[in-house]
């Protein structure tokens, strides 16, 4: 049984088939606002898929199994997509580890209005590289983003106070709260050679950060959360230093 047919398009018009986590990120963040949600395949598996929701600056993504007919969702096992639609509609406040609250708010259509407009080519011969298509180096930033609250230790008072994080591209910027636009600062990870565990500090669910500069010193609420910001840290500097 194909993947598609496990999921009926009737009651269906924000899934989005084989869209991938990178996409859906970049649909989300471009095109979406807050509470903006979609479901589509996900990559652990041919009756697994990915609810993925736009968090303020961020798109969070959570599993949803399908097992002998049956929809599970977090602890709650559903026998139709369209309970499972039901039940966010009417219940649409979603929890993670990390302790952040979602709500869910606006189904992403597949299906978009879009104009058939194109543009005229004007200019396509007058200048001449001389590369050829095997010169041609397929490269776009992968979004990878996260937020959350972190309590970080000051630079020069050494004491400790809780920021709100977000995690885009390559910048991890951090905020006085949540309710801030305008950062305290950006991090630039493209600079950054490492990012640890830390027990050096007297507090737990501790990590670091290491420029060449100064090593941030950021703890998180809990050791799940701390390993989360860990993984997609790493997961940065390595597609970086590529």
């Amino acid at each position: 049984v194909s993947v598609k047919s496990t999921v009926t398009d009737e009651h269906s018009v924000w899934y989005h088939y084989e869209l991938s986590r990178h996409a859906a990120e970049a649909l989300l963040m471009s095109n979406g606002v807050d509470g903006s949600f979609l479901l589509r395949n996900s990559n652990k598996g041919p009756e697994c898929f990915a609810l993925s929701v736009r968090a303020k600056d961020s798109v969070k993504h959570f599993h949803v199994r399908r097992q002998f007919g049956r929809y599970s969702f977090g602890f709650n096992e559903f026998a139709t997509l369209q309970d499972f639609t039901s039940h966010l509609a009417n219940q649409p406040l979603l929890g993670s580890e990390t302790g952040n609250l979602i709500v869910l708010r606006f189904p992403y259509p597949r299906q978009v209005e879009e104009p058939s407009i194109y543009e005229s080519v004007c200019v396509h011969t007058a200048m001449q590289t001389g590369r050829h298509e095997s010169d041609l180096v397929p490269s776009a930033p992968s979004l990878g983003t996260k937020e959350g609250y972190l309590v970080k230790q000051g630079a020069i008072v050494k004491n400790w106070k809780q920021r709100w994080f977000t995690l885009n591209r390559n910048e991890l910027k951090y905020f006085k709260d949540k309710m801030f636009e305008d950062p305290i600062r950006t991090l630039d990870l493209t600079a950054c050679s490492a990012v640890q565990f830390d027990y050096s500090q007297d507090r737990v669910n501790c990590f670091c950060l290491v420029f060449p500069e100064r090593t941030f010193y950021l703890c998180a609420k809990s050791g799940v959360e701390a390993d989360e910001w860990i993984k997609i840290l790493r997961w940065k500097l390595v597609r970086t230093a590529n």
